[in-house]
C-alpha cells in the first residue's frame, strides 16, 4: 500500500514536472513572474506565435499552473501559486550551480519532430501520394 502511494506520488510529481519541460510553456511561466498578461503580452514577450502561446496556456490553465482573469473584452493569465515563481527561481539557482553539466547532458536532448508517414491513396487505376 506505501509503495502504491509512493508510485503515485512520483507519478504525480512527473507529471507536474512535465508542465514546465516545454521551452514554451516555461518562457510563458517566466513571463508572468512578472505579474498578470494578456496573451498579446504574452506574445510580444516571448516571440511565440498568438495560436501557439494559446494553445499552451490552455494546456497551464487545464493542469492548474495558471489562472485566467477577464477584464472587459480581455483575459489576463497569472501564475496560480506564488510556489511557482519560487520554482522557477530556484531552477535559476540550482542552474547557477550545475549549468555546464546540463548542457552538456546528452539524456535529455529535445526530441526530433516526426514525419508523418506519407500514405498511398487510390484515385481511378491510379495511385497517388496522400499529404
Amino acid at each position: 500500500m506505501l509503495l502504491t502511494q509512493n508510485v503515485q506520488a512520483i507519478e504525480l510529481q512527473a507529471k507536474l514536472f512535465r508542465g514546465f519541460s516545454d521551452s514554451s510553456r516555461l518562457a510563458i511561466l517566466r513571463a508572468l513572474l512578472e505579474g498578470p498578461r494578456t496573451v498579446g503580452e504574452i506574445v510580444a514577450q516571448t516571440g511565440l506565435s498568438q495560436p501557439n502561446t494559446s494553445n499552451h496556456l490552455a494546456c497551464l490553465r487545464d493542469c492548474g499552473l495558471v489562472i485566467t482573469e477577464q477584464d472587459g473584452r480581455f483575459v489576463s493569465y497569472a501564475l496560480s501559486d506564488k510556489r511557482i515563481a519560487h520554482l522557477l527561481r530556484l531552477a535559476d539557482e540550482i542552474l547557477a550551480q550545475v549549468a555546464k553539466g546540463v548542457y552538456e547532458c546528452v539524456h535529455y536532448e529535445k526530441s526530433k519532430p516526426r514525419r508523418p508517414k506519407s500514405r498511398m491513396v487510390r484515385s481511378g487505376a491510379s495511385k497517388q501520394r496522400a499529404r
